[in-house]
């Protein structure tokens, strides 16, 4: 590689380093909300999901994953958001759904406020989209989703596929 290619790609490193943590929702700006002490979310299933080998032309791919309060108080989920655009998040509580939700700095990232019960099991159906970044998003891609919630540290969940044409 010549210098200049590593060059404006360092640059643009630090330009998107930069934008992610200007566009990254602070604590600052959430409602501050009693804390359920005894509540607690857990992923069932887990955290981390490989779609595989996906194809663009093939569309949309979706999962859900399954979160339970393993805890004897109820448990408020705040607010989801994705690590990019081409991710969409969405609460699925019963027969309701709360959402899609986004990429924070790309639409406004409202927040959720919904409890979840003792022994209450929801899911989060995360949609990635693998045409979004056009024929240059071909290759490995890893994506997060993150669930923040009263009970303490967010929840993240973490997905990767392979990209084809």
């Amino acid at each position: 590689m010549n210098k200049t290619l590593i060059i404006n790609i360092a640059f643009v490193v630090l330009i998107l380093g930069t934008l992610i943590s200007i566009a990254r929702p602070s604590a600052e700006s959430s409602p501050v909300l009693p804390e359920a002490q005894s509540g607690v979310l857990i992923v069932e299933d887990s955290n981390d999901y490989d779609f595989g080998a996906i194809s663009m032309a093939a569309g949309e791919v979706t999962r859900a994953f399954k979160i339970k309060n393993t805890g004897t108080e109820a448990v408020t989920v705040n607010r989801i958001y994705t690590s990019c655009m081409c991710t969409r998040a969405t609460l699925v509580q019963g027969d309701s759904r709360f959402g899609p939700f986004g990429m924070p700095g790309h639409g406004a990232i409202t927040g959720i406020y919904r409890a979840v019960a003792p022994d209450e099991e929801v899911a989060v159906e995360v949609t990635f989209d693998p045409a979004a970044h056009g024929p240059a998003g071909v290759g490995l891609i890893e994506r997060l989703v993150t669930i923040e919630n009263a009970a303490g540290r967010p929840i993240e969940l973490h997905f990767s596929a392979t990209v084809t044409p």
